[in-house]
């Protein structure tokens, strides 16, 4: 009896008349047949099981080349009177639609490079030792021996974040000696 006014939300009269017309049997009955229906709800940070019928769809659809997409995103858009634009999101104001279009170049700041990176690509082997010595000249705390290995270890950086002026330079000076130069 208490499962059946808990169940149901019954008041105790409630319960006092089902139960002396004999409605009892069939209250319960009922009660029986709604709990077959109910579903347990999925706990919180859990996955909600997917339906099957939606996961069917999902794999016919993935299944589809580009052109059958292309196809199928026609016949939704027909059969559900969808406009071929993109709708806005709901945030947008129509104002900036109504304004004059900006050049791309106007309207994107100019990004001036102040920075640049020299690399030696490669070398002419005929003139290596020139170039090795122009290396040991022209980089700062290196002697020979660096200066062989850091030549022979082409393609390599040379120097990094320096000026436009300084790497122009660089690339000048080592480009006379055979060095094929990078500025980046």
């Amino acid at each position: 009896m208490l499962k059946l006014r808990a169940v149901l939300g019954l008041t105790r009269a409630s319960l006092r008349h089902i139960s002396s017309t004999g409605g009892v049997r069939n209250a319960e009955a009922a009660v029986a047949s709604s709990a077959d229906k109910l579903t347990i709800p999925v706990p919180e940070g859990v996955d909600k099981p997917a339906n099957p019928k939606l996961v069917s769809i999902v794999d016919n659809i993935a299944a589809l080349n580009l052109l059958e997409v292309s196809e199928l995103s026609g016949l939704l858009k027909k059969r559900l009177n969808l406009p071929d634009a993109a709708l806005m999101p709901a945030g947008f104001a129509a104002a900036p639609m109504a304004a004059a279009p900006v050049d791309e170049e106007e309207a994107a700041p100019k990004v001036v490079k102040t920075s640049f990176k020299v690399k030696l690509v490669k070398f002419d082997e005929k003139q290596k030792v020139a170039l090795i010595k122009e290396v040991k000249n022209l980089l700062e705390g290196m002697n020979l021996v660096q200066a062989k290995k850091f030549v022979e270890s082409a393609p390599t950086i040379v120097k990094e974040d320096i000026p436009k002026e300084e790497a122009e330079k660089l690339k000048e000076a080592f480009t006379k000696v055979g060095a094929v130069i990078e500025i980046e």
